[in-house]
Formats: structure tokens, C-alpha cells, sequence
């Protein structure tokens, strides 16, 4: 009986460990954005982060800090950037349904697939400013959630 209830109190003991350890890696010190309104399942979204106006929110792969692409599950997306020091940036996401890398758009120039911009900042008639999309980071653990619009 003895050796019985050893065994269990260590399973306990191991589940909850594992139980708080994963909850601690959720609470990493970054930037955690959440995508919703992703209309299907299909391609990717992209998140980049930019620390300057320069290529924002076009030049993804030159000016970007960090640039994430993340498979979409159930119409969801989460995207976590870890080791970021402190400072002023801006958010780009992109649903790339047919991940080919880029934003598509109609003969009009106008987007045919969900893009999203920190701040829930809206493009009207071209993409926002940096300073209007723009964001303070002091270190730690910093959840923002970004809406696309198709």
C-alpha cells in the first residue's frame, strides 16, 4: 500500500511540474500577437516586426527585424517574438492563402487576401504610417492582438 501511494504522489508530482512548466512558456518575455478574423484555414500568416519606418509595411524580407510565418489551425494564429529588446515598433500581418509570399492584390492594386496591422490600423486609400501603426516595448511580456480585414 505504501509503495502504492509513493507512486502516485510522484505521478502527481511529475503532472503538475509539467503542468507549470508549460504554463511558464506561454508567459515568455516577448511579443505575442494573436490573428483573428482569419477567414479559412488555408496558407499561412505572416507577421513581420519592424523597428523603423524604413520598408514598413511593404519591404518585408529587407527591413523587417523578425519575420514569422505561421501555419493556420482552425482559423487560428499566434505569433510570439522572443529576444526583443526594448523599443518603438510596428506590426505587418498577411493571410498568404496561396503562399506565394506576398500580398496579392486585384488589377486595382487593391488587397485580395486578409492583412492586419498593429494598433488595428486601417488602409484606406495605401498601407498606414509607421507612426500610426507604431508601438512601445518596454521588455517582458507584451499581448497584442491584430484583426485582418479582406
Amino acid at each position: 500500500m505504501k509503495i502504492g501511494c509513493i507512486v502516485l504522489f510522484v505521478v502527481l508530482v511529475f503532472t503538475n511540474l509539467t503542468t507549470i512548466a508549460l504554463a511558464q512558456l506561454s508567459s515568455c518575455p516577448g511579443i505575442h500577437v494573436k490573428v483573428l478574423n482569419i477567414r479559412n484555414s488555408t496558407g499561412t500568416v505572416d507577421c513581420a516586426l519592424f523597428d523603423s519606418p524604413e520598408g514598413f509595411p511593404i519591404e518585408v524580407l529587407r527591413e523587417a527585424v523578425n519575420v514569422m510565418v505561421i501555419k493556420i489551425r482552425k482559423m487560428e494564429a499566434r505569433c510570439d517574438f522572443e529576444d526583443i529588446p526594448p523599443g518603438t515598433y510596428a506590426l505587418a500581418v498577411v493571410h498568404d492563402e496561396n503562399m506565394n509570399g506576398k500580398l496579392d492584390t486585384n488589377w486595382l492594386g487593391i488587397p485580395i487576401e486578409g492583412y492586419g496591422f498593429s494598433n488595428d490600423v486601417k488602409a484606406l486609400l495605401s498601407a498606414p504610417s509607421f507612426s500610426s501603426a507604431s508601438f512601445q516595448y518596454s521588455g517582458g511580456t507584451l499581448d497584442l492582438t491584430i484583426s485582418l480585414h479582406y
